[in-house]
């Protein structure tokens, strides 16, 4: 197929390029510009035409699947290459970055243990503190309603046996 031929795409996937290419048109672009990035923008979504009836589709996943194996390969070649390189200062560095690391680690979560403590510790004095009071305010009602209580019922008592009544008698 030659270069700039869109019969492998879709109604669909034309209408999207024509839309883009506008709003790249509107933003200031070239026509040519706008017209590259619409339908590099259509391909990067998705993967080029998407056309029934061709064997493209198969051929480009694997195809797709080798790169994907090429590039770990040689990213694995890369990292052991490197691994055998850092020796020396480098070899040296590496463990004492990763103890440093480690410390910083262990050191906050200290921090947020004890903040976690602290927090726990004012919200348990706080309650204990709230239930003091309103135990004291409940004592303090309690004792005044016996108080008030008292002289009314040693005052009756008085009055009965005065008058020569007896309670029960």
């Amino acid at each position: 197929m030659p270069r700039g031929e869109k019969d492998a795409y879709t109604d669909r996937q034309k209408r999207k390029a024509e839309h883009i290419e506008e709003s790249e048109r509107e933003q200031g672009r070239s026509n040519e510009d706008a017209e590259r990035i619409a339908w590099a923008t259509v391909n990067k979504q998705e993967g080029g035409g998407r056309k029934r009836g061709s064997a493209r589709k198969t051929a480009r996943k694997s195809s797709r699947k080798a790169t994907r194996k090429k590039a770990g390969k040689t990213t694995k070649k890369a990292a052991g290459k490197t691994a055998k390189k850092a020796t020396g200062k480098t070899a040296r560095k590496a463990p004492r970055k990763a103890a440093k690391k480690t410390a910083k680690k262990a050191a906050k979560k200290a921090a947020k243990k004890t903040a976690r403590k602290t927090t726990k510790k004012a919200a348990g004095k706080t309650a204990k503190k709230s239930t003091r009071k309103t135990a004291r305010k409940a004592a303090k009602k309690t004792a005044t309603k016996r108080a008030r209580k008292t002289p009314r019922k040693t005052a009756r008592k008085s009055t009965r046996t005065s008058n020569g009544r007896t309670r029960g008698g």
